[in-house]
C-alpha cells in the first residue's frame, strides 16, 4: 500500500480516501485554516466598523475643518443619527456642514468699533464699560445729589448721561 503524505492519513478509516485536502487536520492538531479565518474575520469586522464610524463622522469633520459656526449642531445631529439609526439626521448634519452661513459677528464687531471710534473711546473699552455697568446695581447707579445736571453726571460717570425729565412747575400740592 502506498503511503500518503498527509499527516492525518495514518489515523484514517481504511474505507476513506487517502488523498485528503490540506485543510483537513488530524485529530488533536491545531486547525490552521480556522485560526487564519478567525483573524481575517476579526480584521474585517474591525475594518468595516472603522469605515462606518469614519463615514458617520464625515459631516462633523467637514464642519470642523471649515471652522463652521454650526459645528456643535452638526455634531449633535451626528450623535442623534448614531443612536437612533435615523439617517435623516445624518443627511441634515451633512447639509448643514456644507452650508456656509455668513459671519454676522464680524461686521457687527466692525460697526461697534466704528461707533466707539466716533464716540472717542478706545477700541474695546466700550465693552468693558458695559460689563462694569452691568455689575453695578441700579441703587448704586442712582445719582446721590437730587438735582444733578447732565454735565455733573457726565463728569462723574465719564459717559454720556441720559437727559433729565424736567419737573413741571405748579404741580406741587
Amino acid at each position: 500500500m502506498a503511503e500518503s503524505l498527509h499527516p492525518a492519513a495514518s489515523s484514517l478509516h481504511p474505507a476513506a480516501s487517502h488523498h485528503l485536502p490540506a485543510f483537513i487536520t488530524a485529530p488533536g492538531e491545531t486547525d490552521v485554516l480556522m485560526v487564519v479565518m478567525a483573524v481575517v474575520l476579526l480584521l474585517a469586522v474591525l475594518g468595516v466598523g472603522i469605515l462606518f464610524l469614519r463615514l458617520h463622522t464625515l459631516p462633523e469633520r467637514i464642519a470642523h475643518r471649515g471652522h463652521k459656526l454650526q459645528f456643535e449642531i452638526v455634531a449633535v445631529l451626528g450623535l442623534i443619527a448614531l443612536f437612533t439609526h435615523m439617517h435623516i439626521f445624518w443627511i441634515a448634519g451633512l447639509l448643514l456642514a456644507l452650508i456656509d452661513f455668513p459671519d454676522f459677528g464680524g461686521w457687527m464687531g466692525r460697526i461697534a468699533g466704528s461707533v466707539e471710534k466716533m464716540a472717542g473711546i478706545k477700541p474695546g473699552e466700550g465693552a468693558a464699560e458695559v460689563e462694569e455697568a452691568a455689575a453695578i446695581s441700579p441703587v448704586e447707579r442712582a445719582p446721590t445729589v437730587p438735582h444733578e445736571t447732565n454735565a455733573e453726571i457726565k463728569r462723574r460717570d465719564g459717559a454720556a448721561a441720559t437727559p433729565k425729565i424736567p419737573e413741571l412747575a405748579g404741580t406741587r400740592s
